[in-house]
């Protein structure tokens, strides 16, 4: 018979690697924002989404709030990697305008991840009410898919 952990590991794995193409699927668009030398029209809306998006999974699933949650880390952890890339070229190319726009959002988005990581590390002494943070998580994948 095959353990409930097999189970969990190999649609962690297939669920990692579909997340991996989806964080790739914007590599068409940065390809032509680097060609041409300008974002054009394009908007970092959805790339400043996702980065707060990975941040709070990260959190989540760190030993101290989640234990075993490895899976999450990696690929929340390499999303991260991919959406600060994407907003370096992003923000490279940007007027003086969204420049400032983008600063004041990963200004707010950085508050919020300080105010939830104190929050759940002094206010939660469980891991199951640290846990808790992944309806932060589960919000902001709501609001990134909007």
């Amino acid at each position: 018979m095959v353990s409930p952990d097999l189970i969990r590991n190999v649609v962690g794995i297939v669920g990692n690697v579909i997340s991996f193409g989806l964080f790739l699927s914007p590599v068409p668009t940065f390809w032509r924002i680097i060609k041409n030398k300008d974002v054009q029209d394009f908007k970092a809306d959805p790339y400043l989404a996702t980065l707060l998006n990975c941040m709070l999974w990260v959190f989540y699933g760190l030993p101290i709030v989640h234990p075993n949650s490895i899976l999450v880390v990696t690929i929340n952890g390499i999303g991260l990697v991919i959406e600060a890339v994407y907003l370096t070229i992003f923000f490279l190319f940007s007027d003086k305008k969204n420049k400032k726009k983008m600063g004041v959002v990963l200004a707010t988005e950085a508050l919020f991840m300080a105010a939830v990581a104190l929050g759940v590390l002094l206010g939660a002494h469980t891991h199951q009410r640290r846990s808790l943070i992944n309806i932060f998580a589960n919000f902001s994948w709501g609001m990134e898919s909007t």
